[in-house]
């Protein structure tokens, strides 16, 4: 029984009650590490932590900070197969997927590394005489990001990166449901040189631990991921502080193939945008608007390319569905998979727990899609963080876009189609904060990410995610 520890002030530690709760590994649903179970108590001692260390880390030349970032990277990548597999063993995930995550998270250190170099003010024309005016990005204090379970170590590195490199201090906690990958992350930041109270973790439940991240006046912003339902209730808490907040929240995404798609190449990107990762991505394509003139021959074709994905060990290489990360996702997914069943939605592949050989012990279900989906059905409009596709044919750009932009989400949308003219009007026009055109489900360290309407507030990644820890000042000199 693997046992974490939390991170406060460059020690590791037990939480203040010494109370430990455990993770389940969903392939086996046994315990298989215990972590700590913190209060508020320790988040004030991690928050006094981070704001003591603040006071010397923002004074830190950025390229001081870039070094420190940059053996980050280093360590990190020589610990990928051991991180990649704790993961595995935490939610679920295929070990190729996750090794694929894990593996891209140096460059996450190492961009911002350089990145930080370029926070440079800008002298500004004053329209008054006499004066000279510039401007200058200044740190935060300190940060709390809040992840979630379904890429924990990847959504922590995604926040910690930007917000060390912009000179914040961080106080970071996982989900209950997925906290190892992140507990082991602290060795590499003790390893790395990070100095005491730049980085602190606390684990635990949000009954224990939500509201103190977020209200204590020490915290200068709060960084979160999950479900917009939690989302909102931060964003409430942070408003009532007069606090920002970065929200990456929900999304239900559409995938649009057009009459000219080509067909093969959009099975393809369906498969690796909701299949692979068992819808468990906010940007998963769990909606697929595909043109009447092509449905049946791409339902078909589709089909037969879900039914052949291996289904299984997560530890095994050759496994591309794991199960689903944990009990209460798994009910909720074979709730709505009856509930579409009710609305009369036809179920052409799957709809059920997944029984094949290797799945018995597991939280598996297999992968699912409904024909006959209406617009006003809960699969066509609600979130299910599970491996369901609802299909729903259309006639015209002008129908898709309809049913596209016709959601409370704005994450994501995937277009395939042969013509320029049609993916630009697409693209244009679709509401969301990330479009892929003839492609699904890309991450890259400087393409900004971040959704619209009630998929969140505020970007990730690229140069826009570095802004999000910085606050500008204006000087005015006069002569």
């Amino acid at each position: 029984m693997k046992e974490c520890s939390i991170y406060i002030g460059g020690e590791f530690a037990e939480s203040v009650t010494r109370e430990r709760f455990e993770s389940i590994d969903p392939y086996t649903r046994a315990a298989w590490a215990t972590v700590p179970r913190c209060n508020h108590l320790d988040v004030t001692r991690a928050i006094e932590s981070a704001r003591r260390a603040f006071e010397e880390w923002s004074r830190f030349r950025p390229s001081v900070r870039g070094n420190v970032l940059r053996l980050i990277a280093t360590r990190l990548a020589e610990c990928v197969e051991e991180l990649a597999l704790i993961e595995t063993l935490d939610n679920g995930k295929p070990i190729v997927d996750t090794l694929a995550q894990v593996g891209s998270l140096p460059e996450w250190f190492r961009y911002y590394a350089g990145l930080a170099e370029t926070m440079v003010g800008h002298v500004m024309p004053a329209d008054q005489g006499g004066m000279f005016c510039y401007t200058q990005y200044e740190p935060l204090g300190v940060i709390s990001a809040i992840t979630p379970w379904n890429s924990p170590l990847m959504l922590a590195c995604w926040k910690l990166a930007p917000a060390l490199a912009a000179g914040n201090t961080v106080v970071l906690k996982p989900s209950e449901l997925a906290s190892a990958s992140t507990c082991e992350f602290m060795r590499i930041i003790r390893d790395a040189g990070v100095p005491p109270g730049v980085v602190n973790l606390v684990t635990g439940f949000p009954t224990d631990l939500g509201t103190a991240l977020v209200t204590d006046p020490r915290v200068a912003k709060v960084t979160f991921t999950g479900s917009s339902a939690v989302g909102r209730q931060i964003g409430t808490l942070a408003a009532g502080e007069i606090k920002p907040a970065v929200l990456e929240l929900g999304g239900k995404s559409a995938q649009i193939v057009c009459e000219d798609a080509r067909l093969e190449s959009a099975v393809a990107g369906v498969v690796a945008g909701l299949f692979r990762s068992n819808g468990q991505s906010c940007v998963a394509g769990s909606r697929l608007l595909v043109h009447e003139s092509v449905a049946e021959k791409f339902i078909g074709l589709l089909t037969d390319a879900v039914a052949r994905l291996p289904m299984g060990d997560p530890r095994d290489a050759r496994t591309r569905i794991g199960p689903i990360a944990n009990e209460a996702q798994f009910l909720k997914t074979l709730g709505f998979i009856e509930e579409a069943k009710r609305a009369s939605a036809t179920c052409v592949l799957g709809g059920a727990r997944a029984v094949r050989s290797g799945c018995e012990g597991g939280w598996f279900i297999e992968p699912t899609i409904f024909t006959g989906v209406t617009p006003d059905m809960r699969i066509a409009s609600e979130e299910i963080f599970g491996p369901v596709l609802a299909v729903m044919p259309f006639a015209d750009v002008d129908d898709a876009l309809r049913v596209c932009n016709d959601s409370r989400y704005g994450l994501a949308a995937g277009v395939w189609t042969q013509s320029a003219a049609r993916y630009y009007e697409l693209a244009n026009r679709i509401e969301c904060g990330t479009v892929y055109i003839n492609t699904y489900k890309n991450v890259s360290v400087s393409m900004p990410a971040g959704g619209y309407k009630q998929s969140g507030i505020g970007r990730e990644n690229g140069g826009a995610g570095l802004a999000e820890f910085l606050q500008t000042k204006s000087v005015w000199v006069g002569t």
